[in-house]
């Protein structure tokens, strides 16, 4: 073997020990819903529908939003309702979201559209639970221009 197929097949080696060794959470649900850039009205609730679950367990949830330049605030406040289907169990969550610091200067991930994540309070699931998760953002303007996505990421820990 030559120089050039060892390091190949190091490197290939390496990346399936890195994957292997950042799979510590079971991805179960995520998904994101598009918004109007331009006003996401206060009624428009986004509703995300998770199947079944596989298996029972805690589940870790994040809220995930993409915001523009355009955004006009430093904070989002948001409601999230989620409903276990099985059992009619109803939660809801409140979350203060920082996205803009006292500066001006963007929280978030990225150059033209900031990712953010932000965590809710774990919860407990059996296996076979649906969940239907609405969410809404609470601020007093009726519209709010500048959310491109609103996203949910369930993991079990």
């Amino acid at each position: 073997m030559n120089s050039r197929s060892i390091s190949r097949w190091l490197a290939l080696g390496l990346t399936v020990v890195l994957a292997l060794a950042s799979c510590n959470r079971k991805t179960v649900y995520h998904h994101f819903q598009h918004t109007s850039l331009t006003d996401w009205e206060r009624n428009d609730t986004l509703f995300f529908f998770v199947d079944p679950m596989k298996q029972g367990g805690t589940v870790q949830r994040d809220v995930e939003l993409r915001i523009a330049e355009t955004f006009p605030f430093q904070k989002i406040n948001l409601v999230v309702e989620q409903t276990t289907l099985s059992t009619c169990f109803i939660r809801h969550d409140t979350i203060d979201c920082d996205l803009i610091d006292l500066e001006g200067n963007f929280l978030g991930d990225g150059i033209t559209l900031f990712q953010y994540r932000f965590p809710l309070p774990d919860i407990t699931v059996n296996k076979g639970d649906s969940l239907r998760i609405a969410i809404r953002h609470n601020m007093k303007r009726e519209t709010l221009p500048g959310v491109s996505d609103v996203g949910l990421r369930l993991t079990i820990r």
